[in-house]
């Protein structure tokens, strides 16, 4: 990532880190007084996620760690990466409160594979709110397949592209394309004092720098980095409030448009395998 643009994202993800473990909305609680709880997200990803159990996986920007935990009570031997340490600090509190065995390491993502190794991952997993933080989606796909060993996979769930260019919303109730949805080299610049979940605390940094990814941008640089895309799955729900004033809630801690949600892509999951063995290698 740009260093100017990683410095004022990563100040904004240290102040809010300690917020979004105290909020209800991360149930960071729930970790510690029920051993069989998963997070929300990882909870609707189960269908898709399939047998997980006894793999090697790592999660890339993994914030706080609470899908990274939920996975390991999945029973895979997890790993979580991210560029905050404010985050991980939490993180690394999420996790002994559940009593899970988890990794986290302190790095960009793009350094990821010569921080955790090429080739020692059978999964990687990337949650909702993460590849906008990154401007080169090529580059990205490129870590994704240094990681995985050969018949590794990636499982990817994200809010949708369409979803990231719209407009905040209006009173009229218009969906209004206002922001990029092609990458651009220059990040898309927000001012915003606030963060996405119920808090009391304020904020003294409140810009971010974020890009945006085409569908068709991540699909083909994961396909020019060697990886075979087995599965593209759009959804008519997100797991927050993306756009306040025109949502509904629904079971499960997902959100989607009162007003005809067929109208809009809310989130989608991407999975991919990288070429070569099905098997899973020996850790090198």
């Amino acid at each position: 990532m740009g260093g100017d643009s990683a410095a004022i994202n990563r100040a904004g993800w240290d102040e809010r880190a300690p917020a979004h473990a105290a909020s209800v909305d991360y149930g960071v609680a729930r970790f510690a007084d029920d051993p069989d709880h998963i997070s929300d997200v990882v909870r609707f990803d189960l269908p898709l996620l399939g047998e997980v159990a006894g793999l090697r996986g790592v999660h890339l920007q993994c914030h706080i760690g609470t899908d990274t935990v939920s996975l390991a009570r999945l029973g895979v031997r997890m790993t979580g990466l991210d560029f905050s340490p404010a985050s991980l600090a939490e993180a690394r509190r999420v996790a002994a409160l559940a009593g899970a065995a988890v990794d986290f390491v302190e790095a960009d993502v793009y350094d990821a594979v010569d921080v955790l190794g090429r080739a020692a991952f059978d999964l990687v997993f990337t949650g909702v709110g993460a590849l906008c933080w990154l401007p080169d989606i090529r580059r990205w796909a490129e870590v994704v397949a240094g990681l995985l060993r050969p018949g590794g996979r990636l499982f990817l769930r994200e809010g949708h592209p369409v979803l990231w260019s719209l407009a905040d919303a209006r009173p009229d109730g218009l969906l209004v394309v206002e922001y990029p949805y092609f990458e651009r080299p220059e990040p898309t610049v927000f001012e915003e004092e606030g963060t996405y979940v119920e808090t009391t605390a304020t904020f003294a940094h409140n810009v971010t720098h974020e890009w945006n990814h085409g569908l068709g941008e991540i699909v083909t640089a994961l396909l020019d980095a060697g990886l075979d895309v087995t599965a593209l799955v759009e959804h008519d729900s997100v797991p927050w409030e993306a756009l306040p004033g025109q949502m509904e809630r629904l079971d499960g801690g997902e959100w989607r448009l009162a007003d005809r949600p067929w109208r809009l892509p809310h989130s989608y999951t991407l999975q991919a395998r990288r070429s070569g063995d099905e098997g899973v290698t020996e850790d090198v």
